[in-house]
């Protein structure tokens, strides 16, 4: 075997162990789904708290360049502070580790059967196991097959150094040349950033050294060069992104390349020594175990090391990126950021947010319509026109949003944000109507016309149901709860009875002489959109119950 065709094999190695990654973090990211979701709903300013759930996310997802990214993408989005995004960041560097320590596992025999052959039996059970219908067992597939691609490319790689001595003897003199820790630092910077995952580079570096291509303590520098080749990740993803998120994948290169300058310094001087110690710790000839230990044992040690300094950091990185006024005016969406597309199930999490908050600016534009109304002082009319803008964006952003989001998602997700859909369509002509409100109360009060006393009474005591209809319908939204909307659809018969009884009764003024029929049209026109308003709301209620909102498909 050549040179060329060794080279050409321990890449299809690398490419098979990456998708295998990525395969393997997928079904975890979507199995713990939920338990992400209840995760980031618990990140607070401790800063332990922030380290754990770093640690742990990562853990799942396989890749603390993903969390990086997640992170940006919820810093940009408001939902998390530069100090959380800290915390948060140095748990991922933990979290990352567990990669190194699944690839160590390849060198373990067992009954002279290497471990590595039995969980490679994993890619073919899991992928045959993505083809059933049900997403329990499809997860579960992508899961064991991801891991048993890990250990393929595992071997492939193995294969193509330990079995090609041309191969072999190429990349042991490259390393005799090139031994100089600087030198390899650097290496382990450019190849990680080559392939965007520290991760992935700690399992090749790993495999090398147990193919004995590359001795131990020459390989430990390649793993310190790596945590800083994968900060280019973050530092890509935030391009375009606020001053916030730029601080953040600041604090992450800087707390990443501050730990190796403090590794390398005490490795430089006595890499001989510690190179023994991890032998006589994890075992001489498993230099798999020495290499993985050594990678929990740096981000461990740099994590305890800076945690206590994280204020400072982010003192720092305020300090070097400045804010910019273009952060503070342009509309942007509040919670959701295309990065967390990586991480669909935290991104559904955050499009409830932003549909939540849409709602709630809806409801404020009703009430100042309808204080227009009363007061007809246009004290709330830049206001009201701006938050109008401000929902006619969100309701065209989030839709295009969703169509990205809605292909990465599995069935369950899939039908629920399918809801939004229409969810935001409804609200977006929830606000379309309280600026029509609005525009009738300063369209009277030009005209100098006021409802009769009795008229703005009926007018208002619909509103007040209408109302008591948003409460509903955004708490049952919220909470995913059907436990109030019989009381819903009770209050929407009660608006559409009114609708016919204040017409009615408005007629009846009108032949007495009580009202005017100047004012007819502006009364007809309140007291029908009101109605629609109900109608909308009684969609957005029934949304946790079908996609479209419609009780007539609905079981409560």
């Amino acid at each position: 075997m050549g040179i060329l065709l060794g080279i050409f094999t321990l890449l299809t190695g690398v490419g098979v162990f990456i998708a295998g990654m990525n395969m393997m973090g997928e079904g975890l990211e979507k199995s713990a789904g939920g338990g992400l979701k209840r995760l980031l709903a618990k990140i607070s300013n401790n800063r332990f708290a922030g380290v754990g759930i770093g640690a742990t996310v990562t853990g799942i997802i396989q890749s603390s360049s993903a969390t990086s990214v997640m992170v940006i993408g919820l810093v940009n989005a408001g939902v998390m502070t530069l100090f959380q995004a800290t915390s948060i960041i140095m748990g991922a560097n933990i979290g990352t580790t567990v990669t190194g320590l699944i690839v160590a596992l390849s060198g373990t025999e067992s009954s002279g059967i290497g471990f590595s052959e039995i969980a490679m039996l994993f890619a073919f059970i899991g992928i045959m196991m993505t083809f059933f219908k049900n997403e329990k067992v499809k997860r579960v597939g992508g899961i064991l097959g991801g891991l048993g691609l890990v250990f393929v490319g595992l071997d492939i790689m193995g294969g193509s150094l330990k079995g090609n001595p041309e191969l072999n003897g190429f990349f042991t003199g490259l390393f005799e040349k090139i031994h100089f820790p600087l030198l390899l630092i650097i290496l382990g910077a450019l190849f990680t950033a080559l392939i965007q995952s520290s991760s992935a580079a700690t399992g090749i570096v790993i495999t090398m050294a147990g193919a004995g291509v590359i001795p131990v303590d020459l390989a430990l520098y390649i793993v310190l060069g790596s945590n800083i080749g994968t900060c280019v990740t973050a530092l890509i993803a935030c391009i375009g992104a606020s001053a916030n998120s730029k601080r953040t994948a600041f604090v992450h290169f800087t707390f990443n390349t501050l730990g190796t300058i403090i590794f390398a310094a005490f490795l430089w001087p006595t890499g001989a020594w510690f190179s023994n110690l991890l032998s006589t710790l994890f075992g001489a000839e498993n230099y798999e175990l020495q290499i993985a230990m050594f990678h929990v044992i740096f981000n461990v040690t740099t994590t305890l090391v800076l945690v206590p300094f994280i204020k400072q950091l982010v003192d720092l990185a305020t300090f070097v990126i400045k804010d910019k006024k273009s952060d503070t005016e342009n509309r942007h969406l509040k919670f959701v950021d295309e990065r967390l597309l990586k991480t669909p199930a935290i991104a559904v999490m955050q499009v409830k947010k932003e549909v939540e908050y849409m709602a709630s600016l809806a409801k404020e534009n009703l009430e100042r319509a309808f204080d227009e109304m009363q007061n007809k002082d246009g004290k709330h009319k830049a206001e009201l026109y701006e938050v109008e803008g401000t929902i006619n964006f969100t309701n065209n952003a989030m839709t295009k949003y969703l169509i990205q989001l809605s292909p990465l998602l599995d069935s369950g997700d899939e039908q629920m944000v399918g809801s939004y859909f229409h969810v935001l369509n409804d609200l977006e002509r929830i606000g379309d109507h309280a600026e029509n409100f609005f525009e009738i109360a300063s369209q009277m009060g030009e005209e100098k016309l006021s409802f009769s006393e009795m008229a703005f009474g009926e007018i208002m005591d619909m509103y007040r149901k209408v109302n008591r209809m948003f409460e509903i319908a955004i708490d049952a939204f919220d909470n995913v709860s059907a436990e109030h909307l019989k009381e819903l659809t009770a209050l929407e018969n009660e608006v559409d009875a009114l609708k016919k009884k204040l017409s009615s009764q408005h007629f009846t003024r009108l032949a007495t002489g009580a009202c005017k029929v100047e004012q007819s049209a502006y009364f007809f026109s309140t007291v029908a959109g009101l109605e629609r308003v109900a109608d909308h709301l009684i969609n957005i209620g029934y949304s946790i119950l079908t996609p479209t909102g419609d009780q007539k498909y609905a079981k409560i």
